[in-house]
């Protein structure tokens, strides 16, 4: 025992030394950031008026960043990445810097306005300073709205249409080629004066760098689009937001694996354009609440709605979010992204192109978010039977009928016609004690998911060490899974889509699924497949 101790002393040195340097390396990064954002204060000379950002009324200041065991740096936007490689699919690759109007003076602080290229997703991360936004010029419906308060409402009215000059950014434009008078009409906040602008993204510039691709209405291409840059004599803000905001549209909105999309998206986005603490979020889009809203005010500082602003204001930073079907998520549906999971530390020590640890990262986001710690596995309970066995959760997503948005009629689509007869079974299986596992036992929870809260949901995959669901958006929590959970997923034959056996390989999670011959499952195959993971770990 002597002998193995100073081998011991020495393992313990070397990962003490190891966590030691993987911190200095987040807080170097994390204050050169910070440094530089700190350094563009407000102009003292123009008049604040400052709102409370949040569904909950909280104030303006914003959310650190928390420490995650997966986090490695973000490439500055002027360092190539390889095209196509596991980084550049998952947002580490908007590399092409595009500058659609440079620093100029307003009030004795630089406007700029520029776009973030990736070759790899063919998207653009964009972001401006001292860009306005008129909410009359956005047609739309108001959005966050009660679901109850507007059932029937069609999407078409849920979806902005930027009209010219819906956002505006100051230049001096006046004696510039290209710029012309016009009478800028009503919601301006000059009234019917005439104003010197141009339209600052052509065309041909759009699409380069922010392409449809194959969404019949992209609209942050409409929003890009509409910009204008304006002479600095006609750019009057009232109302000023200082703090970083991300500008957001969404579509599936109601669904969760789009939603994950968005907030993938949304994560990206701050960590590109080098946020030092997590932005606030304005929806510019017309949709009504949903549950998932909770995620959203978890994961960053505040969120509110375009159409609750009465009046034009002006971001003093703002970001422009890509939509989520430009994501690794989404493309990853059709096209052939290999990348496995891997861990942050084994990167860092050994870059390898086909790896990749940033679902892993997201995934310690939205549990850290919600409070839950992120440094440590989940933990195993005794059983009160057995002094030496442990127990594992086994976690049953259920799909469940719920009133989604308001085209829905409440009604899910059954992935898995006799659900409630497999549960039932696993369950009879369980509390009966003959399992046949000897060295522990299992906890089945009946994953009711649509009526738990977001908190509550995320708490159940963490400490879940096996996943059983049928296809259904409501396995995209998967991405929040600890490291060593198993994934089984039960596919009927209508339903075989690759979403979670992808996200599994990106996490580098063990994945099973089980390929029914119509949407029917066999209790005893689901028992008998259940008792199989069970021993490959370790019972």
């Amino acid at each position: 025992m002597s002998k193995r101790n100073p081998k011991i002393l020495k393992i313990f040195l070397y990962m003490l030394l190891l966590n030691s340097f993987f911190l200095i390396i987040y807080f170097v990064f994390h204050s050169s950031s910070s440094s530089s954002s700190s350094s563009e204060q407000p102009n003292p000379h123009i008049s604040l008026v400052r709102f409370h950002v949040s569904v909950s009324n909280q104030s303006e200041i914003q959310k650190p960043w928390p420490i995650l065991p997966s986090y490695l740096p973000w490439t500055p936007p002027q360092r190539n990445l390889p095209t196509r490689s596991c980084e550049g699919y998952f947002g580490n690759g908007f590399t092409k810097r595009v500058d659609f109007l440079k620093p100029t003076m307003i009030g004795g602080e630089g406007s700029w306005f520029r776009c973030f290229y990736s070759e790899t997703l063919q998207s653009s991360i964009c972001e401006g300073r001292n860009l306005r936004m008129v909410p009359d010029r956005i047609v739309m419906s108001k959005g966050g709205e009660r679901l109850e308060e507007v059932m029937g409402r069609k999407e078409e009215e849920e979806l902005p249409e930027f009209r010219d000059g819906a956002f505006e950014v100051a230049e001096e434009v006046s004696s510039r080629l290209g710029f012309k008078r016009h009478r800028r009409i009503g919601g301006g906040g000059g009234g019917g004066n005439d104003v010197v602008s141009r339209r600052l993204v052509n065309d041909e510039l759009l699409n380069e760098y922010v392409q449809e691709g194959g969404i019949g209405r992209h609209t942050m291409r409409g929003l890009v689009a509409s910009i204008r840059a304006v002479d600095t004599n006609d750019f009057v803000c009232e109302e000023w937001v200082e703090e970083p905001t991300l500008l957001i549209t969404r579509f599936e909105y109601a669904n969760l694996f789009h939603t994950v999309t968005d907030w993938y998206s949304a994560y990206v986005s701050s960590r590109v354009t080098g946020l030092p603490n997590r932005p606030h979020v304005v929806f510019v889009d017309g949709h009504c609440t949903t549950q998932l809203e909770e995620t959203w005010t978890a994961l960053f500082s505040g969120i509110r709605y375009a159409k609750n602003f009465t009046k034009p204001v002006c971001f003093r930073h703002a970001i422009l979010s890509p939509l989520g079907y430009e994501t690794a998520l989404f493309k990853g549906l059709t096209g052939d992204i290999d990348c496995k999971g891997e861990s942050a530390q084994n990167l860092w020590q050994n870059p390898d192109d086909k790896r990749t640890a940033r679902i892993s990262e997201f995934g310690e986001m939205i549990r850290a978010a919600f409070g839950f710690p992120v440094n440590r596995h989940r933990s195993s309970e005794r059983p009160p039977s057995s002094s030496s066995s442990s127990v594992h959760n086994v976690l049953f997503v259920r799909r469940e009928d719920y009133l989604a948005h308001p085209r829905h009629g409440g009604k899910v689509q059954s992935r898995l016609i006799n659900e409630e007869e497999v549960f039932d079974s696993l369950h009879h299986w369980v509390a009966s004690g003959s399992t046949g596992l000897t060295k522990c036992g299992i906890n089945l929870v009946n994953g009711l998911f649509a009526h738990m809260s977001m908190k509550d949901q995320v708490r159940a995959i963490q400490d879940a060490s096996v996943i059983i669901g049928a296809h259904g958006a409501g396995l995209t929590h998967i991405v929040s899974a600890t490291p060593n959970t198993t994934i089984f997923e039960i596919i009927s034959v209508e339903f075989q889509r690759p979403h979670f056996e992808l996200i599994a390989k990106w996490k580098g999670l063990e994945y099973h699924a089980m390929h029914l011959a119509n949407s029917r499952a066999d209790p005893t195959a689901v028992i008998e497949k259940l008792k199989e993971i069970m021993k490959s770990l370790g019972c």
